[in-house]
Order: C-alpha cells, then sequence, then structure tokens
C-alpha cells in the first residue's frame, strides 16, 4: 500500500511531535445543537497549514486531547478551521471557552484527499454523511477555489434530520451554483422540510454517472459505506478511483499508542484517507 496516495503531504507535524503549539481561538460560530465552527490561529512556524483531508490533535491543560479534522481549505498560513461536537471531556471544555482564548495543537497529521494532483481535470463525486461533511469540507473548498482545474462536480449530502445539517450557508452556496450538482437528504423529515427524505443511497436514483468516467470521495459513519460502495461498483467507478477517510479511536496521532491500528495499519498515520482499492481484503477496515 502506499500510504501517502501519490499525492505530498503538505502540512508535516512540528519537530516535537509530542508538544502542543498554542494556537488562538478567532472565531466561534455554533452550527447545531452539538456542533461548534472555531477558527484558528497557530502563529508557530513549525506548525503547516493542514491539507484537506487531514486532522489535528487539540488540547487543553487538565482536561485532554481529542484528534479532530481540518474542514476548511485556506490559503492563509497557519489558520483554519474545525468543527467540534460536543461528545467528551475536552470537546465539552472546548464549547465553553470564548474568542481570544488558548489551545494546543499537534501536527496536522494523517493523509490527504488527493485534490491537488491525481483527481485535476477529472470529474469527482463527493458523499457526505452527517459529521463526514466536516472533513470533505475542505476538499471540496479546495476544488471550487481552483473551478477551471477539474471537471464535473457532484455532491451528495445526507444527515439525521434537518436540524443536524451543517454548514448551511455551504448548502445553500451549492445548491445556487451553476457549476455543480448538489443534491441533500434526510433520514427523518419534519413539519417545515420540503426536501428529500430517505438514506442517502437513494440520491444515486437521480445521477447519470455512466457516461463519463468519475472519481468518488467518501466521508461519513461507517454503517453508510458498504451502501454507498455498492452503488459506486453498480455504476462501475475503479477502485482505485474512490477515496474513503475512515473514522477510528485515534489517539497519539503519529502511530505510538495502537489506539487505530487495522491489522498492521495505522489510521492516524497510513490513513485517515485511503484508496479504496488497498482497503478491499483488509479484515475490519470497512
Amino acid at each position: 500500500m502506499d500510504p501517502q496516495i501519490d499525492s505530498p503531504v503538505i502540512g508535516h507535524p512540528s519537530s516535537d511531535i509530542y508538544l502542543p503549539h498554542p494556537a488562538l481561538i478567532t472565531s466561534m460560530c455554533s452550527l447545531t445543537a452539538l456542533d461548534m465552527l472555531f477558527e484558528i490561529h497557530v502563529p508557530s512556524p513549525e506548525v503547516h497549514t493542514p491539507s484537506p483531508g487531514q486532522f489535528v490533535e487539540v488540547s487543553l491543560p487538565g482536561i485532554g486531547e481529542a484528534p479532530i479534522s481540518v474542514c476548511s481549505f485556506s490559503n492563509h498560513p497557519h489558520q483554519f478551521q474545525i468543527l467540534v461536537r460536543r461528545i467528551g471531556n475536552v470537546t465539552q471544555a472546548l464549547h465553553q471557552l470564548q474568542i481570544g482564548k488558548s489551545i494546543g495543537i499537534r501536527g496536522p497529521f494523517g493523509t490527504t484527499f488527493p485534490v491537488d494532483r491525481e483527481l485535476r481535470k477529472q470529474n469527482i463525486l463527493f458523499i457526505a454523511g452527517g459529521l463526514g461533511l466536516a472533513p470533505l469540507r475542505s476538499a471540496i473548498q479546495y476544488v471550487l477555489h481552483r473551478r477551471w482545474d477539474y471537471g464535473k462536480l457532484i455532491i451528495l449530502y445526507g444527515s439525521r434530520t434537518p436540524d443536524e445539517q451543517l454548514f448551511l450557508e455551504d448548502l445553500h452556496d451549492w445548491k445556487s451554483r451553476k457549476d455543480l450538482t448538489y443534491l441533500e437528504t434526510v433520514d427523518r423529515g419534519g413539519p417545515n422540510w420540503k426536501g428529500r427524505v430517505g438514506v442517502i443511497t437513494t440520491l444515486f436514483s437521480l445521477l447519470n454517472l455512466e457516461d463519463d468516467p468519475w472519481s468518488a470521495i467518501i466521508c461519513g459513519p461507517p454503517v453508510m459505506y458498504s451502501f454507498v460502495l455498492r452503488e459506486l461498483r453498480q455504476r462501475q467507478i475503479p477502485n482505485e478511483l474512490i477515496y474513503v477517510s475512515l473514522e477510528r479511536r485515534m489517539k497519539c496521532g503519529v502511530g505510538m499508542c495502537g489506539h487505530c491500528q487495522i491489522n498492521g495499519l495505522y489510521v492516524c498515520q497510513d490513513g485517515p484517507v485511503f484508496r479504496y482499492k488497498d482497503l478491499i481484503h483488509l479484515q475490519e477496515a470497512l
């Protein structure tokens, strides 16, 4: 397996991989009842701007550390966004902070979505489920920033309910753009929901992918993958052109603690982005 997917990782860990660098919270915005969007500035020159698909380790002294995907792409050095879902001690404490407060950042770590190389000039199908839109958003922003460099674009997004949809401003923008196709659905609608209701695979019946070669990028809850991959196989998208981002219980971020190990692989280092062809015969990967 090629852990870097033939694409150079633009962001590199600091010289001391265990030492957090101080970072400032420059903005905070609540997106849902559980999700807060943070903009982070890391002044240290040793911390490089994360590439699409990478993650950072976020720490608070006396509380702990958590791996969180970067959800934005920016040309601004050392500035990026993370989406924090309130589900544990560290994330609960992060939600209670204020703009201007300091946190610790290690990283960025991991492999990237290869939007800067292999996927240039390609037609790309982005498939996001729930919180999986956060890491995928960085790749989408990268592609839209260089829209002329890519072919057709399709974005599929599924969430459990309308209230759990993320990045509403982005969704509105994608709906209105003429240079891409955006389709969304929710598992359970409500009295004010006028859109589609159903799992994300129901959106595939609205697509025509047979006339052109496509690459696909998938990120979402583990239960989603097998059903989405079946749809892609039926549409004859080659396994080597399908990229997935895996979720595991990552801790250290540098392949030492073993929490994210799958057989001989470490998701924090060999991933989180993988080609599907490299995972087909790997037990417990998907």
